[in-house]
């Protein structure tokens, strides 16, 4: 278990809104290679069931469905790389990347490829209760790497809003806060009603 999860977390940053109100907790991880190998192989392999995971830049989310178990989880030359067999696989570069000694990877490229900020988050909706719990990472230029939804209260299997919220979705969030924040299960996180608009 990570160093980091011996001691409760407290959030390393809170977003508020204009009035003061809460608006997002977030909890920064470790971007080194075995912190975020462990990360990553806890998700996919213990909860991928759950999740929805993808880029999310301006202007595009992509919340895709793990087709099944991972088949496989590797780590090859800082790429760690899941594969689903015929359900496709993806590649994240989480460490290192040099090459080979004949095809090197230039200094600057594996700086911008590599990991410079990893975080947990809860956000939460106008009533100030949580509504979303996940994780995402952005590469050394900045920009975002994947963004990845844990299983949601509010939101059915086939991705339709919930008629009554189904708090027990909240099994993959304790997990990985327990795991890597230390925290254990918070009332405040099954106070939610669900998204608001208007």
């Amino acid at each position: 278990m990570p160093e980091e999860t011996i001691v409760r977390r407290e959030p390393t940053e809170i977003i508020r809104d204009d009035n003061g109100a809460v608006r997002r907790e977030i909890w920064a991880l470790n971007v080194d290679e075995p912190t975020l190998e462990a990360f990553l192989r806890d998700v996919f392999e213990n909860h991928w069931a759950g999740i929805r995971f993808g880029p999310l830049i301006e202007g595009a989310a992509y919340e895709w469905r793990c087709p099944g178990a991972p088949e496989k989880i590797g780590l090859l030359d800082g790429y760690l790389t899941v594969m689903f067999g015929h359900g496709g696989h993806f590649h994240l570069c989480i460490g290192e990347n040099r090459g080979s000694e004949r095809f090197p990877v230039a200094p600057e490229l594996t700086r911008r490829r590599k990991p410079s900020k990893a975080q947990l988050f809860r956000s939460r909706g106008r009533d100030g209760k949580p509504v979303t719990w996940g994780f995402e990472m952005w590469n050394g230029a900045g920009e975002p790497m994947i963004s990845i939804f844990f299983a949601n209260p509010f939101i059915e299997d086939d991705d339709s809003l919930s008629a009554t919220p189904d708090f027990s979705r909240l099994a993959t969030w304790r997990a990985i806060s327990k795991r890597w924040l230390c925290r254990d299960p918070e009332a405040i996180d099954a106070e939610g009603r669900g998204f608001a608009h208007g």
